[in-house]
């Protein structure tokens, strides 16, 4: 019966993760990755997803591409103060200034190796867009001036500096930085995703990567869970070329399982700096995707 209903409740998180598309990231808390140890078929995914890729071809295109590890848009770096942060949160912005024309077709990507590649450049107006996403009520951020620059994104290759969008915001000195190149495309996964009817037990789709720690050693994304269960669980495991995260839940409760979906940030520790290697989600196959929206705004202390 215990093992029904956990099936029950994994079933029941697949399919509403199917609904909401595994890539959106809608936080409501924080947690350290913790529970029992994932299920040896779950070990075993991990450990065939982490074999497919490493030294694949897969592999070697995405390190040659533009693939941040980080949200591409950046408050001010003063942070922002709390009703600011809320509507920076819900994208309400005004604009109160004139959009320049785009610069050119491609912008460039540069890494300090002096590696370096050539993306579309973004207009800004879709960069602006992009940003103000909400016309309902409550605080709003006044955008006073645009113009162009660069700013600095995490990637999967280390720190790039990228073409960007500079937004000034009202009653701010710095501005609003939103990079104007979009990602490089994802290469074919050399393994397919689990069905909604795998046989490993407990896997669910990762919500999307959140924040890489500044000395690499720990990772935070997002985990989904549903009603009946005690929260997310994310284990990792590693490999000179990879890091696989399995994601699931733990302690499911006695009684029925609505189709609520509840997502947390979990913070996963690493044996050793993640450098260059590859984050992937055990349950897709492929890298675990940047969740770009909502970011955490700074605030100001």
């Amino acid at each position: 019966m215990r093992t029904d209903r956990t099936r029950t409740a994994r079933l029941v998180l697949v399919l509403a993760l199917s609904a909401t598309g595994a890539g959106a990231a809608a936080g409501c808390g924080t947690a350290e990755a913790g529970g029992s140890d994932p299920a040896p078929r779950s070990q075993d995914r991990a450990r065939r997803v982490a074999d497919a890729w490493d030294g694949s071809r897969a592999a070697a295109q995405w390190r040659e591409g533009y693939h941040p590890t980080a949200p591409v848009v950046q408050p001010p770096a003063e942070g922002l103060r709390d009703d600011d942060r809320r509507a920076y949160a819900t994208g309400n912005f005004d604009l109160r200034a004139p959009l320049p024309s785009t610069r050119g077709k491609g912008g460039r990507v540069t890494w300090p190796d002096g590696g370096s590649l050539t993306r579309p450049l973004m207009a800004a107006e879709q960069a602006y867009r992009s940003l103000d996403r909400n016309s309902g009520p409550g605080p709003r951020l006044t955008v006073t001036r645009a113009e162009p620059g660069d700013m600095t994104v995490l990637t999967a290759r280390g720190p790039a500096t990228v073409p960007a969008w500079l937004f000034t915001l009202e009653g701010y000195t710095g501005p609003l930085k939103r990079a104007a190149v979009s990602p490089s495309g994802l290469p074919t996964p050399p393994l397919a995703p689990l069905g909604r009817d795998a046989p490993e037990d407990g896997l669910a789709p990762l919500g999307g990567l959140t924040k890489v720690a500044g000395d690499g050693r720990s990772v935070t994304v997002m985990a989904h869970h549903g009603s009946c269960d005690d929260g997310p669980v994310v284990t990792a495991f590693e490999t000179d070329g990879s890091v696989v995260l399995s994601a699931g839940v733990e302690g499911v409760e006695d009684g029925p399982c609505t189709a609520d979906l509840r997502g947390e940030k979990v913070t996963v520790t690493l044996d050793r700096p993640i450098g260059d290697r590859i984050l992937l989600d055990a349950f897709t196959g492929r890298p675990v995707p940047c969740a770009e929206w909502p970011a955490n705004a700074p605030g100001r202390s």
